[in-house]
């Protein structure tokens, strides 16, 4: 009853005060108002920069991986110009010992020297395969996986086996031009050895091998192991590497 009896006089103040309270309102849809085109502007203002961010990080990540390329590039010169040399190599092994196959000792010669050309044909074109096959456009993850690899080829692979071989491929390589000296005066070098040849023969060959096992053995005890492994990588694999990690961290610090 109190409602009823207070309801004219109620509606005789909103009559008289209608203006008023249209005003104010008029002020609180405006002001909500504002505060909608604020937020849709701050979301806008928020998207643009994240657009921005995106942006510039690809063009540093570009900017990056043009520069991992170029860093890698003398690597794939050095092994496009090692490619002739094993060719050449083999072809001697192949001719050298194809002409003399009369005589065992040659003909071992020649082969071990088609190995070893043989062996520094596929080395680098393997290598080569490698820094080629590498998508600059993949995750940054992914081509340090791949430069990886490519270290561990060269340091646990390539490394040991022309250390090994580079070290006694002198031997045949000797005997070879020792045996083109015999073929002008018409007699062959191992029919005409000394008792003693043979002998020094085996000690070469161990004596070279023991050298580059002595030399791993005194870089290992003098903690130089890590230093071998960068040398037998190359410089152009580490500069890759560095430009990478620079990378990773850049995107770790700004993602």
């Amino acid at each position: 009853m109190r409602t009823a009896s207070h309801s004219p006089q109620f509606e005789a103040l909103l009559h008289e005060h209608r203006g008023i309270i249209l005003k104010v309102a008029a002020v609180y849809a405006s002001m909500s108002m504002e505060l909608d085109e604020m937020k849709l502007a701050w979301q806008a203002l928020d998207r643009r920069l994240m657009q921005q961010q995106v942006f510039h990080l690809q063009l540093y990540r570009d900017s990056r991986m043009d520069h991992v390329r170029r860093r890698l590039r003398p690597l794939a010169w050095g092994l496009v110009l090692q490619l002739p040399l094993g060719i050449v190599l083999m072809l001697w092994g192949i001719s050298f010992w194809s002409s003399h196959g009369d005589d065992v000792g040659s003909m071992i010669s020649g082969i071990a020297m088609q190995v070893f050309g043989t062996l520094g044909v596929i080395f680098p074109a393997r290598t080569l395969v490698m820094v080629w096959g590498i998508d600059y456009a993949a995750p940054v993850l992914e081509i340090q996986r791949r430069i990886a690899d490519l270290r561990a080829w060269r340091v646990k692979v390539e490394a040991p086996v022309f250390a090994v071989l580079g070290s006694v491929i002198w031997i045949p390589a000797l005997l070879m031009l020792a045996q083109y000296a015999g073929d002008r005066a018409g007699v062959t070098v191992w029919g005409h050895v000394r008792p003693g040849f043979v002998v020094w023969l085996v000690l070469s060959t161990a004596v070279s091998l023991a050298v580059v096992g002595l030399a791993y053995v005194v870089l290992r005890r003098l903690g130089l192991l890590r230093w071998l492994a960068n040398l037998a990588a190359g410089k152009a694999v580490q500069r890759a590497e560095s430009e990478l990690d620079a990378m990773i961290r850049f995107e770790r610090e700004n993602g």
